[in-house]
């Protein structure tokens, strides 16, 4: 008898065209990241890129519901490119960045928007309306020894068959490279790692019994039904 927990599972993605799977470390979003986005949110500059994470915990592989999440009241779709990791490394420079990628996903960064905007106005961190539970739908991984490194191509997110988001990997403030880059300089990259890399324009509100369909350009799909936790 022991009252000493049973070791955690760690969570894991599909790999497209492979048995092995891609077991997930820790999940870094960059935020702000389309210039569209960021004057929707109300701002208008090109800042240097800045980062908030999820827990590995709040990952949720495709073909699994998203549980409408509780104490909310306005929960908004993001959609994203990610950016999965095979190796590690801190200080990487641009040029070496590529020698880091496992590969890429189609993600969604789901956002508790009301509390979100709440911890905003009082200063206080996001946790509570960007790290909730199954916070991090992600699809299958695409390795990047097939795909390449896809720096253009449509981005798009549709509800209900409409479309709500569309936007260019091209249009993103600062590249994948930079990116990593930049997250390197203050945090030891490590395999399994995922960055989210940000969000077009057109983010909204979902509701229980929305069918949400994510796609980009070369890369994948991702779908996933909204349902009432």
């Amino acid at each position: 008898m022991t009252d000493i927990p049973a070791p955690w599972t760690q969570p894991f993605l599909p790999i497209f065209g492979r048995q092995e799977t891609f077991p997930v470390r820790r999940i870094f979003c960059v935020g702000r990241n389309y210039s569209e986005h960021v004057r929707e949110m109300g701002e208008d500059s090109r800042e240097l890129p800045f980062f908030f994470m999820k827990p590995a915990s709040s990952l949720l592989p495709e073909g699994q519901d998203f549980p409408y999440p509780s104490e909310s009241q306005n929960v908004h779709h993001e959609i994203e490119l990610v950016v999965a990791l095979g190796t590690g490394g801190r200080n990487i420079t641009r040029d070496k960045t590529h020698q880091h990628i496992f590969g890429y996903g189609v993600g969604l960064d789901m956002t508790r928007r009301d509390l979100q905007g709440e911890a905003k106005k009082k200063g206080r961190p996001w946790e509570v309306g960007k790290a909730f539970d199954c916070s991090a739908p992600c699809s299958r991984l695409y390795p990047a020894s097939e795909i390449g490194h896809p720096s253009e191509g449509k981005i798009a997110l549709a509800v209900d068959g409409e479309e709500r988001q569309s936007g260019d990997l091209s249009q993103m403030t600062w590249s994948v490279e930079e990116l990593l880059s930049h997250l390197s300089r203050y945090f030891t990259l490590l395999p399994g790692d995922l960055v989210y890399t940000g969000t077009p324009s057109g983010v909204g509100p979902v509701l229980p019994g929305n069918s949400l369909y994510g796609s980009i350009e070369r890369i994948g799909e991702l779908t996933c039904q909204v349902v009432q936790s």
